[in-house]
């Protein structure tokens, strides 16, 4: 089972919000049933087996894995910034592994041409027609380690493809496979040779994440195993590609009332009028945090969204999208910025359950996500 109250029992993670977190003690029923016992029991399920599998093969923390398995099933793209050498491409490898899709890893460089990726045409002299050959971007998972030392000219080839899920070149579009999903890892912006990304391309990954330092005992571990070999051998595929679909489908489908929808335009809005905030978070940024509301009220056991899913999944889908007012907070560290966007979140209300819009039909029995909540 997921250790899912890892992410709201830490605030610079998930923004612990005990008043959201509140459910409604009527015992009212949700207004329309969406989602069948069995969907949710098979998409909780699939989520569960994947974080297990790589907490298996993994010495990052267990909320980074969560975090990144819940993106995956919301059908985003995933953004891994921390310094070299904490594990990030191993967790994105090991992310696309536990999937039966096809990937490719994209090392970026500074000299990365927009073709590198989209693909170019060649003149074929026996037929006297132009062949296209796709680039690395037609797959199903891309695997874009340190996207941010490509130039802004390759990282706007990416645009398209990730928000659109196709690409156009030489005036002919072309659908991409499904799902695609962008799995990308950056070092933070002051190490030599980065570009930061536009905030254009920041604004199409879903969710970032930050891994840290591992556990003294669980880095104790990692040296002593044998020099040279690769963490990721004796993981094998969870699910396949049409099953991953399948829960993102389920997860879509987990019921948001108007009174949730209006706290999360409400979170949006404070960034967009706070003095401390530059640039606000846009539109895509509700869609995408209400995409990880359903995914966590999923792996939670709820057939709705509750105020506190939407304030626990705001700091790792907003805090990447805004600009700080402070040159100071711009360059702080992940941990500091959620930090000051956690300030700004929290004077935000949130609503009181109303009668029967989204009061479960009976309360889910409290996990550890609650009890810390509470």
């Amino acid at each position: 089972m997921m250790h899912l109250g890892s992410l709201s029992n830490q605030p610079d993670r998930a923004g612990n919000h005990p008043v959201a977190e509140r459910r409604a003690a009527t015992g009212t029923r949700v207004a329309a049933r969406v989602v069948s016992d069995e969907d949710l029991h098979f998409a909780r399920d699939l989520i569960a087996r994947i974080a297990d599998a790589l907490e298996q093969v993994l010495c990052c923390r267990r909320p980074a894995i969560d975090l990144a398995v819940m993106t995956m099933i919301a059908g985003g793209h995933l953004l891994i910034e921390d310094v070299p050498g904490t594990g990030k491409t191993t967790l994105a490898r090991a992310l696309a592994r536990t999937v039966q899709c096809d990937m490719v890893r994209i090392q970026f460089t500074s000299d990365m041409l927009p073709s590198d990726l989209t693909g170019v045409s060649v003149f074929n002299q026996q037929t006297q027609e132009f062949t296209f050959h796709p680039g690395p971007l037609f797959s199903q998972v891309v695997l874009a380690d340190e996207v941010n030392r490509a130039n802004p000219k390759a990282q706007a080839a990416m645009l398209e493809a990730m928000e659109e899920r196709r690409i156009s070149v030489d005036g002919v579009t072309r659908e991409l496979p499904r799902p695609h999903l962008v799995i990308a890892t950056q070092n933070p912006i002051e190490m030599e040779g980065t570009y930061p990304l536009p905030e254009a391309q920041l604004d199409r990954f879903m969710t970032r994440i930050s891994l840290g330092y591992p556990s003294p005992a669980a880095e104790a571990q990692m040296v002593m195993s044998p020099s040279g070999s690769d963490p990721l051998e004796r993981l094998e595929p969870v699910c396949t590609a049409q099953e991953l679909l399948a829960a993102t489908r389920i997860a879509a489908q987990i019921k948001v009332s108007p009174q949730v929808a209006d706290y999360a335009v409400a979170l949006l809005t404070a960034t967009r009028t706070s003095p401390q905030i530059a640039l606000g978070a846009s539109p895509r940024a509700g869609l995408a945090l209400l995409a990880m509301s359903r995914v966590r009220a999923l792996t939670l056991g709820q057939e709705a969204v509750y105020p506190g899913d939407v304030r626990a999944m705001a700091l790792p889908v907003l805090s990447h999208r805004i600009r700080f007012a402070s040159m100071n907070a711009r360059t702080a560290t992940i941990d500091q910025q959620r930090d000051a966007l956690a300030r700004v979140l929290q004077q935000v209300p949130a609503p009181n359950p109303p009668s029967s819009n989204w009061a479960a039909p009976n309360p889910p029995a409290p996990t550890d996500a609650t009890r810390d909540a509470k």
